[in-house]
Order: structure tokens, then C-alpha cells, then sequence
């Protein structure tokens, strides 16, 4: 499950803005969503769903859904934290394990993707992927606790130290991969490749 807000200058990667346009800043999300597409229907042969805020009737979606064959969602919850558990909980019902990744992280690889996933077949409840910046690139469960997603401080360097802390009072094994950098303020910006611009 991919999680990506529509490319509409003004409304995505507000916080690089000014060292961004808005047109930069909504192209910016429109390459990184890209990306993470390639790489995500790169990896081994599971299903990739795009879940789209605010909702999936953008054009830009409806070329990602022809381009690489993928299902449309909308998210749905009123915090980051309601909208993962609510896709979580849909995609569970139909498979045995699932893993939600953003957009924002070029450096995440399809063998970043490919390991998360077989440690999720290897038997792991929950496999994470934190980001240098204190949260987390990939989340992947087996079972939706919605323990993982209330009270979090989204958009805090807080957030995968509190997702930690929530695993363990629940006596949920955790696998943690190797952190990754995501692209998230103007100072993540010299991790970006200038081809990017």
C-alpha cells in the first residue's frame, strides 16, 4: 500500500516550500510517487495498491492506475495515524500480511521492499523501517492493533520511538531494517538527486 497525496501546487511538500516553489513542491511529489510505484511493482509479485488523499479522482492517479496496473483507494480518517489503520484494516482482510510505505523516500529500494516482505513470511508480526528523522518509512503488519496508530505525534522525530514503545507494551515482536533518509524539509534537500529538478 502506497500512501500519496495528489501533486497539487500549494498542498503537498508545503514544508519544503520556500526553498521550493509550490509547482516545484507539487512536481517534487509527483516524481517521488513515480518512483516509489517503479520500485513497488518492481519487487516480488505482490498486489500494489495506491491510496490516495484527497481522493483518487485526480488525473494523476487515474495515469498511475493505467501506467502500472494497480487498484485506486482513498484514504480515509481524520489523522495520518486513522487513515494507515483503516487501510490496513481493508487489505487485511483479503491477505495474510500487508505493508504501507509513503512516498517521500527515494533512497527506499525494491530490496528494502523485498526483505520486509520476507520477514513478514519468515513469521515476523510487524517489520519497520525508521527514518533517520525519528519516524518510519515502512510499516508492515499481520494483524492491524489500532494501539499503533492513536496518540501518535505525527510528523515528529517522536514517532518510531513511540510506535517501539506501543509494540512492546503489546508484546508484539518487532524486525527493524535499516533506517532510511526521507525527503521531508528544506534541510533533506542535498539528499536529493539534481536530476530530480
Amino acid at each position: 500500500m502506497i500512501f500519496a497525496k495528489a501533486p497539487v501546487a500549494g498542498q503537498v511538500k508545503t514544508r519544503l516550500i520556500p526553498a521550493l516553489n509550490p509547482e516545484q513542491a507539487a512536481k517534487l511529489q509527483e516524481q517521488f510517487t513515480v518512483s516509489t510505484l517503479q520500485k513497488a511493482t518492481q519487487a516480488s509479485l505482490v498486489s500494489v495498491e495506491l491510496w490516495c488523499a484527497p481522493d483518487a479522482n485526480h488525473n494523476f492517479f487515474k495515469e498511475c492506475e493505467q501506467q502500472f496496473t494497480i487498484s485506486l483507494h482513498t484514504q480515509s480518517g481524520n489523522d495520518l495515524g486513522k487513515r494507515m489503520e483503516n487501510a490496513f484494516l481493508d487489505t487485511l482482510e483479503h491477505a495474510g500480511w500487508a505493508i504501507i510505505i509513503g512516498t517521500d523516500c527515494p533512497e527506499l529500494s525494491t530490496e528494502d521492499l523485498d526483505l520486509a516482505m520476507q520477514k513478514l513470511e519468515d513469521g515476523n508480526e510487524v517489520v519497520i523501517q525508521p527514518a533517520h528523522d525519528g519516524g518510519y518509512v515502512l510499516i508492515g503488519l499481520k494483524n492491524c492493533r489500532t494501539e499503533l496508530f492513536t496518540n501518535i505525534d505525527w510528523g515528529t522525530s517522536r514517532v518510531f520511538e513511540q510506535t517501539r514503545e506501543r509494540l512492546n507494551n503489546l508484546g508484539q515482536q518487532c524486525m527493524v531494517l535499516d533506517a532510511r533518509q526521507d525527503i521531508d524539509r528544506p534541510e533533506d534537500l542535498k539528499y536529493l538527486n539534481s536530476e530530480l529538478f
